[in-house]
């Protein structure tokens, strides 16, 4: 107690003010997703048609801006924060620069925190609607893990179970977020209130997980064969509409700074990929071309690809594109 009233005196701030920081924390990240998404019975989340804030627009469609482009069928490009383009404006996202250097019209269907599972239901659902020449499906080895969880950073998702060896869909209709406070651990409902605590785990960069609700519903390393599965999905798509899909690997900045993490999320990824090229699906792996730059930790901004490394991505995807669309989908 001592340190508590202590550190609170040395900030001052704090001193006669005693918040819960988690459920704080909470609130901000509901009142931000409230404006941003709308709730969706069967992927949890979308993005708000219509929403606008500096730097980013949504579509009445749902989709993110990607500018104006020729007609014709477009290319649907789908993913998580990735493809969306969290931390660049809606002209330097990896759509928007992959529909500047085709020509082609792309439909930018990201949605920040995704999983794997939760991008391919969207590429089934965008499909039937969009009726696109192509479709990119990006993940990072994070979605993986994604597809464990029933709960996301406090917003209820979807999941896939096995049943038989096939893949079953769980938690349709998905809930609408729940209220911040009840959703709080003993212990973030006690050491919450803590500064000193907070003080601590935040110099230890271990507020993520402190602060975020997830809700586990799979064992630890499951959705590997999950996200196998799923890309079966996607080939089933390829065939059901006729289009080809491409798989495309993209990498978050810590696996440049970390050489154990980059090499157990290679591992990941190269799974994921080496699941959907048997199932017939074309992919892409960007992790030779952003090491090949020399700097590919600074194609970031901080978490997420500036426009260098979403150009760089683009191109990637743009090449590949045209050999895929000179063919018939397989």
């Amino acid at each position: 107690m001592a340190l508590e009233i202590g550190l609170r005196a040395s900030t001052w701030g704090y001193l006669f003010v005693w918040p819960n920081f988690v459920l704080e924390a909470r609130r901000v990240l509901a009142e931000q997703d409230r404006g941003r998404y709308v709730h969706d019975d069967r992927l949890g989340y979308v993005p708000r048609p219509g929403h606008a804030e500096p730097g980013l627009t949504i579509e009445a469609d749902g989709r993110r801006r990607t500018g104006d482009a020729a007609g014709g069928p477009p290319i649907l490009a789908v993913g998580d924060s990735f493809t969306f383009g969290a931390e660049v404006e809606d002209g330097q996202t990896w759509p928007a620069l992959l529909q500047q250097i085709t020509g082609r019209r792309v439909l930018n269907g990201g949605v920040s925190g995704y999983g794997f599972d939760q991008i391919v239901l969207r590429a089934e659902a965008l499909a039937a609607k969009d009726r696109p020449a192509a479709i990119v499906a990006a993940f990072i080895a994070d979605d993986i893990r994604r597809t464990e969880m029933r709960r996301l950073w406090s917003a209820d998702k979807p999941y896939f179970v096995l049943e038989d060896g096939r893949l079953a869909l769980r938690g349709v209709p998905v809930p609408p977020r729940a209220d911040p406070r009840t959703t709080l651990s003993f212990w973030q409902a006690t050491l919450g209130y803590s500064y000193l605590f907070d003080f601590v785990l935040r110099r230890l960069d271990l507020l993520h997980d402190w602060f975020g609700d997830h809700v586990r519903v799979q064992a630890p390393g499951s959705g590997e064969a999950l996200s196998c599965l799923l890309a079966g999905r996607l080939a089933a798509l390829q065939k059901s509409a006729g289009v080809p899909v491409l798989v495309v690997a993209e990498y978050d900045p810590v696996v440049w700074d970390d050489p154990a993490f980059a090499a157990e999320q290679r591992r990941m990824t190269g799974g994921l990929l080496a699941c959907a090229a048997k199932d017939g699906l074309a992919t892409l792996d960007t992790f030779d071309a952003l090491a090949a730059t020399g700097r590919p930790r600074g194609l970031y901004v901080t978490w997420h690809m500036s426009e260098a490394g979403n150009r760089l991505v683009a191109g990637l995807i743009a090449a590949k594109l045209d050999a895929m669309l000179a063919e018939k989908p397989r």
